[in-house]
């Protein structure tokens, strides 16, 4: 559990880092009480990082393998890159639970049981011949074995709840034993609970007693010996919050709309993870933010993009297979040549693939899954907090360039959680946008030309339809350069092609920054959007073997920094980790013509840092020899 420094605080064990797991059907609100605890983690001061685990089904059924749902939340007193390899403190609801998950939990690690769903059928339904409390099968873990539900209950028992009702309070039970263990506050969580059933004020007080009865519970009782302290971690100064990437997604919508002036129209169509940035937006009408849920995808993008061709900064969220359903209309966009951003929140596939796990597997769809010469700028964030700036980036590009941006984010990074450093708004970029308001012809003939370009970005104008004088066609045929009327010249398209390649190629981004501390590494690891986590924490696991290692991580997958090829030759060995089967190193590859090594997963789970350290060592050892 964590390391720590041997002095004790008021009976407390001091610890710099601890990952706890809550794992229970997908009825027994494990993400509520990972992410209380998670919420009361952040306001301590503690940096932090969360991996919630949901069924890919609906309604699976209870008690069994399918249906278990966990929360993973790694909390420490120094700055930390993932959510955790291994937890070390795993809190089991039912013997599903404990199937699913024991065999992460290290020797010696602490096991909480709710020992009441141990029961015969429960036992037989994951597949237990016996009772692993009993036969030994746990020796080499730290259990304590609490009966959760019946404790709940008597807790509950002046209420008037029923047994039912009372039960489903259990979760609050656990969360307020955890809370006890590692000193966490409790009158955040009470006042939620509070506000969260305020119509249903006999439900909040019954959570809130379950609560302190969990709380109470690890006072009183001699199971729990120790209890542990995780100090505030030293971040930089400012104001914090904890956040999702989802919801950092959607504050940067709506910074995007307000920086830029502009109205922002969300076109989409719920699709799991993608459907709580809606949820969000929804809530923002007063930044002048539109939320449209369409009748399926491809009206969701088709209203997005007829919202920017009447000047609002038209959005669409989706996922892969949504994105799909899409690209005909992105297609269209790249022909208008109209802003619009594409979000999309990577799930496993192919088809419905698995809903609630995570992926890479959409960076090709993103770059070239749209008929004929289609290019759109491709970028990821590399973290929940960073989808706030990565999703500002992408309203750059598409407000100056005139062009679909699509942005890749994934699960892990969807429902995880991080401090975020809450900006300074006068800080963030200004993306404001002229609209034409003259006839630009340059043959002097007093028309409006919408394909005229800037000579710098190579965008065309973008007029608001119903300007006086200012009448135009644009539409899926092929235009004629300049006046845009439909042309069919070979020549022509040629040129149109070119040139909106020629745009796209243009899009200025940053360098890419190499993490490299003593200048002497042989070997680079490269990684995109959530594989930075486990790559940052991995290098600083090798170095700390005292082996060089480099890092660099991209935000921009097209077009791509321009210094990126001096970078790879710079290296001996260039290892790419992907959630896919090696798409960017294959495009690196066919680009740079470096001897790009994959490193993939495709397992629905990000990367460990433990198994990425054990590749990187091998490369490094086999680089030295």
């Amino acid at each position: 559990m964590g390391t720590t420094n041997g002095h004790r605080a008021n009976g407390a064990q001091k610890l710099n880092r601890v990952v706890i797991r809550f794992a229970g059907d997908s009825g027994d609100g494990m993400q509520l009480t990972g992410d209380r605890f998670t919420s009361e983690a952040a306001a301590f001061g503690n940096d932090l990082a969360t991996l919630p685990n949901f069924p890919a089904e609906i309604r699976a059924p209870a008690g069994t393998l399918p249906g278990v749902s966990s929360f993973q939340l790694h909390f420490a007193d120094y700055d930390i890159l993932t959510p955790g390899d291994r937890p070390d403190v795993l809190v089991a609801m039912n013997p599903a639970a404990l199937k699913a998950n024991i065999g992460d939990l290290p020797h010696g690690g602490i096991l909480i049981v709710n020992t009441d769903e141990f029961t015969k059928r429960n036992l037989a339904k994951v597949g237990y011949d016996s009772n692993p409390l009993e036969n030994g099968e746990l020796e080499r873990y730290s259990v304590h074995k609490v009966a959760m539900a019946t404790l709940t209950q008597g807790a509950l028992e002046g209420t008037g709840l029923g047994k039912k009702d009372a039960e489903r309070c259990k979760n609050m039970f656990a969360l307020g034993l955890l809370s006890w263990m590692y000193h966490r506050p409790t009158e955040g969580t009470e006042r939620f609970l509070r506000e969260k059933f305020a119509r249903k004020p006999e439900i909040a007080e019954a959570n809130v007693l379950a609560f302190r009865a969990g709380w109470n519970y690890g006072e009183t009782t001699e199971s729990f010996a120790v209890t542990y302290e995780v100090a505030p971690a030293k971040l930089p100064t400012g104001t914090y919050r904890q956040i999702t990437g989802n919801t950092a997604l959607a504050y940067g919508i709506v910074a995007a709309g307000q920086r830029s002036g502009l109205p922002v129209f969300l076109g989409t169509y719920p699709i799991t993870p993608a459907s709580d940035v809606l949820h969000e937006l929804a809530k923002h009408k007063n930044f002048g933010v539109t939320t449209f849920q369409a009748e399926d995808e491809i009206a969701g993008v088709g209203a997005a993009l007829g919202a920017s061709f009447g000047g609002a900064l038209g959005v669409t969220t989706t996922s892969g297979p949504g994105l799909a359903l899409k690209s005909e209309t992105i297609g269209l966009a790249v022909a208008l040549e109209l802003p619009l951003l594409v979000c999309d929140i990577q799930r496993g596939g192919p088809s419905t693939g698995l809903p609630t796990k995570t992926e890479q597997a959409d960076l090709l769809q993103a770059l070239y899954g749209r008929n004929g010469e289609s290019p759109v700028p491709v970028v990821a964030p590399r973290s929940p907090a960073d989808c706030f700036d990565t999703v500002l980036e992408a309203a750059r590009i598409a407000l100056t360039y005139r062009t679909p941006v699509v942005l890749l984010s994934d699960g892990a990074i969807a429902n995880g959680s991080e401090p975020w450093l809450i900006p300074d708004v006068d800080q963030l970029p200004d993306l404001s946008v002229r609209f034409a308001t003259e006839p630009n012809a340059p043959d002097g003939s007093g028309e409006f030309w919408p394909y005229v370009r800037d000579p710098e970005t190579l965008a065309r104008e973008w007029a608001i339809p119903g300007t006086p004088g200012l009448e135009h066609r644009v539409g899926g045929l092929e235009k004629a350069d300049g006046k845009g009327n439909i042309s069919y010249d070979p020549d022509n398209h040629d040129k149109m092609v070119r040139l909106r390649q020629a745009k796209v190629d243009g899009v200025r981004v940053p360098d890419i920054q190499v993490d490299d501390p003593d200048g002497r590494a042989r070997v680079l690891v490269l990684g995109w959007g959530s594989s930075y986590g486990p790559i940052g924490a991995a290098c600083r696991r090798v170095r700390s073997r005292g082996m060089s290692i480099a890092q660099a991580h991209l935000r921009h997958l097209n077009p791509m920094p321009a210094n990126l090829g001096d970078v790879l030759r710079r290296y001996d060995k260039v290892i790419v980790p992907e959630m896919n089967l090696g798409q960017l190193a294959m495009l690196l590859r066919a680009r740079y013509l470096v001897d790009v090594q994959s490193y993939t997963k495709v397992a629905g789970l990000p990367f460990r840092a433990e198994e990425l350290q054990n590749v990187l060592i091998d490369v490094v050892q086999g680089v030295s020899a």
